[in-house]
């Protein structure tokens, strides 16, 4: 036995189909995802089969006549060997050509009794049958489910289909509806047997012949292949071999009718999941939108007020070192500024401000989310399009919390006192014993002139005092334009240190959204990328 050769065109398609079906759960319609996968599993089951063999599957409506073509193609009932007719309660097989064909009769699930062999025999007059494998159906409007059941079974496995119609029922309701209008696109695998022609007069033969070939070509068949048979006269029996043995010869009919069938359900898919510009729509998600959901989430948390809030702390803090000394001590005696801007514990403030917008910013997190998904599945086949909002949100319930409990890890150590801040308060209580001292000079040198010891005289000299003046006057100045100086960097360092701290937390935000929202998002945009690309080259 040989397995089956596929041509390069139906092994990607299948390949396509794989995929299709690996990715289609949740997306597909149940049914039609079950369907593509029964197609998935019997190609791959009959593509490892004999490829040396061709099974021919003779189906009708009871009366047809089906038992009887049967008979007069393989001609059981003429054999010398005593091969009892088979009837139509259980499917018989007629073989020509045995050898490797028992695992392809195991998976049609053929009885052993009921499988026949006439290699010996037929090999003499229908050597061109060799490799057949010729099915006799239960019929399938048969009053009996087991049979109904087990005729559709094998109609879906048979390479080729022949249907053998009677010209009394030839355009039967329950054959037509339920098998020839699935029959588009089958027409390479299937012949249509108007059988008991022997009945009918040349006229009326040819009108029915014109008439079911009308009929067929309504119902989607564009090409039917009609064969006048009688199994009483023998008329069209050796059309009808002929029309098998081509088949056979050419060992394609199992390709074809996967080809067939597999173009069907490719037509379903497309009318279910229509390709159109799906294949436009992102497979990731891009830098543009991965920064403006980082800047809603920014938002969404409070970002720019921690700054703003860190920045003024900084700057009020930062009064206690490099501000002038007097000006420091005058304000002593007004109300903490720090107490007023309630900014006393900073790292307080800075938990309150975020973990306070979690319930209250709670929606504009979700609007971030949802914005993004909504950008992204712009397009797309509703069913997609929800699937990527339910991705969005798979964990945005846990997301504002996420955002808060990393976002306060970052609050800033407002208390880390710079060492040009320590110099600067130095220098300025230096400035400060300056004029203390020279105020103390002045003092003594006005109030006891002349009547200071030999070694201070230098401090009663009422010639130094204008110069003691003008130094205490150069100290104040000088202070004050230290003090003012100062002020200038500690503006110029807050705005720094919020640029860090907002850095630090955007870093953090988009850490925690590329995370619990990008991630999922992207695994779900992949995922229907690959699924359209496989539906395309599905369809080839």
């Amino acid at each position: 036995m040989t397995t089956m050769t596929t041509r390069p065109g139906l092994a990607a398609r299948l390949t396509a189909l794989t995929k299709v079906v690996e990715l289609g759960p949740g997306r597909l319609d149940r049914k039609l995802l079950n369907e593509t996968n029964a197609l998935l599993q019997r190609a791959g089951e009959r593509l490892k089969l004999s490829s040396e063999h061709t099974v021919v599957a003779l189906a009708g409506g009871t009366g047809s006549g089906k038992s009887s073509l049967f008979n007069a193609i393989s001609g059981l009932e003429l054999s010398p060997t005593g091969v009892r007719r088979p009837t139509t309660a259980r499917t018989h097989a007629c073989v020509w050509g045995l050898e490797g064909a028992a695992p392809l009769l195991d998976w049609l699930q053929i009885q052993w009794r009921h499988r026949f062999s006439r290699a010996s025999a037929l090999d003499k007059g229908d050597s061109q049958l060799h490799g057949l494998i010729l099915l006799d159906l239960p019929d399938h409007d048969s009053i009996r489910a087991l049979t109904d059941t087990e005729a559709d079974r094998l109609i879906g496995l048979a390479d080729l289909v022949v249907w053998v119609l009677d010209p009394q029922k030839y355009a039967d309701a329950s054959t037509h509806r339920r098998y020839v209008t699935e029959l588009a696109g089958h027409d390479a695998v299937t012949v249509f047997a108007l059988n008991q022609a022997d009945r009918l007069t040349t006229e009326e033969l040819a009108e029915l012949v014109i008439d079911l070939n009308d009929l067929l070509r309504r119902e989607g068949v564009e090409h039917p292949s009609v064969v006048p048979t009688s199994s009483v006269s023998g008329r069209g029996i050796e059309s009808l071999k002929s029309v098998i043995a081509t088949a056979v010869a050419r060992r394609r009919a199992a390709i074809q009718k996967l080809e067939a069938d597999l173009h069907r359900l490719e037509q379903r898919l497309a009318e279910a999941m229509p390709l159109g510009e799906s294949l436009t729509a992102p497979s990731s998600v891009d830098e543009a939108r991965r920064m403006g959901l980082t800047d809603a989430l920014c938002d969404a948390v409070g970002v720019p007020a921690v700054g703003e809030a860190m920045e003024n702390v900084y700057a009020e803090r930062s009064s206690q070192w490099v501000g002038w000394p007097y000006p420091r001590w005058f304000d002593k005696f007004r109300s903490d500024p720090l107490k007023s801007l309630r900014l006393e514990d900073v790292g307080d403030e800075i938990r309150g401000i975020t973990a306070g917008s979690v319930s209250a910013q709670s929606a504009e997190v979700a609007n971030a989310v949802h914005a993004l998904a909504d950008g992204l599945s712009m397009g797309m086949h509703p069913v997609w399009r929800t699937a990527v909002h339910q991705a969005a949100r798979s964990r945005a319930g846990q997301l504002p919390q996420a955002l808060t409990e990393d976002l306060t890890e970052v609050a800033p150590q407002l208390d880390r006192v710079p060492g040009w801040w320590r110099l600067l308060k130095v220098w300025q209580y230096f400035l400060v014993a300056a004029f203390l001292a020279g105020a103390a000079w002045l003092a003594v040198g006005l109030i006891m002139p002349g009547r200071l010891p030999a070694g201070l005289e230098l401090l009663g000299d009422s010639a130094a005092l204008p110069w003691v003046g003008l130094m205490m006057a150069s100290v104040l100045g000088l202070g004050a334009l230290s003090g003012i100086a100062s002020r200038n960097f500690v503006e110029l360092g807050a705005s720094k240190e919020r640029e860090r701290l907002e850095r630090e937390m955007r870093r953090r935000v988009a850490a925690v959204s590329a995370t619990m929202v990008v991630e999922p998002v992207e695994r779900e945009l992949t995922r229907h990328h690959a699924f359209y690309t496989a539906l395309r080259d599905l369809s080839g």
